[in-house]
């Protein structure tokens, strides 16, 4: 069965290139029937946060992005500790005792030597009896140790990779203070979690390729690979959690609705357009992970708005009905306060504008040379209900009583009930309203 897991550090909230990752193991997991499993890799404990925890967990169940089992990486040191001990006891985990600002130095001298910049594998050299004598000023750190052979596989993406571990310094999988990294922690717990496919961001190639002679080294098989394209901004920048206008907490706010995100993120780094689908269990049957190109690519909130809008035009009155009916817009009316402005908003907010303008009018500053011809016209208009005929014959004698055509009309009434100059169909609003309010510059008409 395929096993897949999303791995976010609660470090910080998550952005869209945090939720590509997951929606793509969500989806690759979902097509064959599998498991998809939430793991948070929290063995930081300096940086980790529980309401980074809470907001994750939130972010992806208003995606819609349901895991079927939730790891903590804080709860299995024990078994980081147990997998540990094999290793040494096999001679792959050797301890060092470098400064950083030891290693620091000895990079800068191999790169002044021409030589790649790899750890040097000074600490094999140490005798016991200077090991010991290291212990009593400083504790050490623990890297595994990589036999320089060259690692292969067929990527999902990437295709036929291969990356020679000789120019790859032994990874640090134990710190000095007892912290267990993402290296090691990732791959015990995949080995246990047995997860069959990973998907990851093309920044993980060689964490890849120091992380397959880990799992062989503890007894297991490699899962299967794919590394999808990175996102970078429009200047080429990674995208980074500290800017939160990435964030999906951001884009919840605008009013983006899940399902744009998540269809948007579908097709990014495709040759295919956007395709706007209503329902995961759509987006589930048109996933195809091997159509995304290896290169980066560019993302951009800015084409969020418009594809929002499409989003909404496109639903269903039953979709939207129940936040219809909490804004306290009568049934009798609701279906068709929907039809009437459901090509007129971006987001769901819209909808609470446009009641409150016909459930309570509007108080709008109608221009000056407007004001005595809105006035009169005003006197015409009988307080509500109105039907679909209103606007068509208030409109036609405010125009003979005025003196004004119909070019010159329209505007200032519409501004008059509604407060904005442009919306849907007045014939089709007016029987909506639900009151009548307005002021000019020097005075406030009460609701007629």
């Amino acid at each position: 069965m395929i096993r897949t897991r999303f791995a976010p550090s609660p470090t910080g909230l998550l952005h869209v290139g945090n939720i590509r990752t997951a929606l793509f193991n969500y989806l690759v997991a979902r097509q064959a029937g599998g498991t998809f499993i939430l793991r948070f890799d929290d063995t930081d404990r300096a940086r980790s946060r529980q309401e980074f925890i809470d907001a994750i967990r939130h972010d992806l169940e208003w995606l819609g992005l349901v895991w079927d089992e939730e790891v903590r990486q804080s709860d299995r040191l024990d078994r980081y500790a147990d997998r540990a001990v094999t290793l040494r006891a096999n001679g792959l985990l050797y301890e060092c005792f470098e400064s950083s600002d030891e290693l620091d130095l000895k990079r800068k001298l191999q790169r002044q030597q021409g030589k790649p910049p790899i750890y040097d594998r000074a600490a094999l050299r140490l005798t016991d009896s200077e090991r010991t004598t290291l212990r009593q000023n400083t504790a050490g750190y623990w890297r595994f140790h990589l036999d320089g052979s060259e690692i292969t596989w067929t990527d999902g993406i990437q295709g036929p990779v291969t990356i020679g571990t000789a120019n790859v310094s032994d990874p640090v999988l134990v710190r000095a203070d007892g912290q267990y990294l993402y290296t090691f922690a990732s791959v015990v717990d995949d080995i246990d979690m047995q997860i069959t496919d990973i998907v990851r961001g093309a920044d993980h190639l060689t964490n890849s390729a120091v992380q397959i002679p880990l799992i062989q080294a503890l007894g297991s098989q490699p899962p299967r690979f794919t590394h999808h394209s990175l996102l970078v901004g429009p200047g080429g920048a990674p995208l980074a959690k500290r800017d939160n206008s990435l964030s999906i907490a951001t884009l919840r706010e605008q009013g983006i609705e899940p399902l744009v995100i998540l269809s948007r993120l579908a097709s990014l780094g495709t040759a295919d357009g956007v395709r706007i689908v209503h329902t995961l269990d759509a987006l589930v049957d048109s996933f195809n992970v091997t159509a995304f190109n290896a290169n980066s690519t560019t993302y951009s909130a800015g084409d969020l708005p418009g594809l929002n809008s499409d989003y909404l035009r496109n639903l269903d009155y039953a979709a939207i009905a129940s936040h219809i009916h909490a804004l306290g817009v009568p049934d009798r009316i609701a279906p068709q306060f929907w039809s009437t402005l459901r090509s007129n908003i971006s987001n769901r907010s819209d909808l609470d504008s446009w009641w409150a303008i016909l459930r309570d009018g509007v108080a709008p500053d109608i221009p000056r040379e407007d004001q005595e011809f809105v006035t009169h016209a005003l006197t015409l208009l009988p307080p509500p209900p109105y039907s679909e005929s209103t606007w068509q014959t208030w409109t036609a004698a405010a125009g003979k009583s005025g003196g004004r055509s119909k070019s010159a009309l329209y505007r200032p009434l519409r501004l008059a009930l509604t407060g904005r100059e442009t919306g849907p169909s007045m014939r089709d609003l007016m029987p909506l309203m639900q009151a009548i309010a307005w002021k000019t510059n020097d005075k406030k008409a009460n609701n007629r």
